[in-house]
């Protein structure tokens, strides 16, 4: 479904993009990815701050395009508009979501380093995609 789409069912709102939201979204990134890598903090505290990261920048990717959305998970699922990211990624996001929301809801769920190591990777490829589309701009 195009962005388009998603705004006339109400998933998302036009908003004309602001460069220092935008800006201010990216850093925090940067700073959250950088801390996620860092083998002193807990897992929970890891992955937290490589899904937050990953949210930041994906929403950050949406607000380029002048978009906004209360919803966590359609940011990811913007993420093939917004940057360019196949669907495999795109799902592959959804499941961190998934398991963001059993650490938040329902008490955490058993830690899985390989699964963190993905998530710093794949959020590394998010921030290449976005700082490449914020040149372009």
């Amino acid at each position: 479904m195009s962005l388009e789409n998603l705004e006339k069912i109400s998933k998302l709102k036009a908003e004309p993009p602001d460069a220092r939201e935008i800006g201010y979204m990216i850093n925090a990134a940067v700073r959250k990815l950088q801390d996620s890598c860092n083998s002193g903090v807990s897992f929970d505290g890891r992955f937290e701050l490589a899904y937050s990261a990953a949210h930041s920048l994906a929403l950050a990717a949406l607000r380029l395009h002048g978009y906004r959305s209360d919803q966590r998970y359609i940011v990811f699922q913007c993420l093939a508009h917004t940057v360019g990211i196949d669907a495999v990624k795109v799902r592959e996001f959804g499941n961190y979501h998934r398991k963001r929301n059993l650490a938040e809801y329902e008490g955490g769920f058993d830690p899985d380093e390989q699964l963190l190591a993905e998530l710093i990777l794949n959020t590394q490829l998010l921030m290449r995609k976005v700082m490449a589309l914020v040149k372009k701009q």
